[in-house]
């Protein structure tokens, strides 16, 4: 019994096949993880702060636990390719930076506190128990 082929068998074909060229690009210059240099990159692009402002032992921190709750391909593609979907990985990377707080394998760890960017957001408060200044310094008006 020969096979026959329809309409329907090579309009699907053609389009998986333009679908694989498309995306061929992306996949053959591919890499397996993102640096610490290229996580800082785009964790400064995403948040909108300086690089050099960001602190290292909290990014690395940060990008451990990505790549551990199975990340890694998101924060690949995000580095390489700025248009690209990657759901909610860049969400996860912006608020991992402001809160502190990130997802690990055991439950929600703390990444760095007194180094979360809430506190250059919140410019009216500081963090708990950290010094302002000298003694009473409160009593005088902030300066503008």
């Amino acid at each position: 019994m020969k096979p026959t082929v329809t309409r329907r068998d090579v309009f699907l074909g053609s389009a998986s096949l333009a679908a694989l060229a498309a995306g061929f690009p992306r996949w053959a210059n591919a890499q397996d993880s993102v640096t610490a240099e290229q996580f800082l990159a785009l964790s400064a692009r995403l948040t909108g702060a300086e690089a050099s402002s960001l602190d290292a032992i909290m990014a690395a921190k940060l990008l451990q636990s990505m790549l551990a709750t199975g990340r890694g391909p998101g924060l690949v593609l995000l580095s390489t390719d700025t248009q690209v979907d990657t759901g909610t990985v860049a969400n996860d990377v912006v608020a991992a930076w402001y809160s502190g707080v990130v997802d690990t394998t055991d439950g929600q760890a703390v990444a760095g506190f007194t180094e979360a960017l809430m506190w250059n957001a919140l410019d009216f408060t500081k963090p708990f128990a950290y010094c302002g200044g000298e003694t009473g310094y409160w009593a005088e008006p902030p300066q503008s």
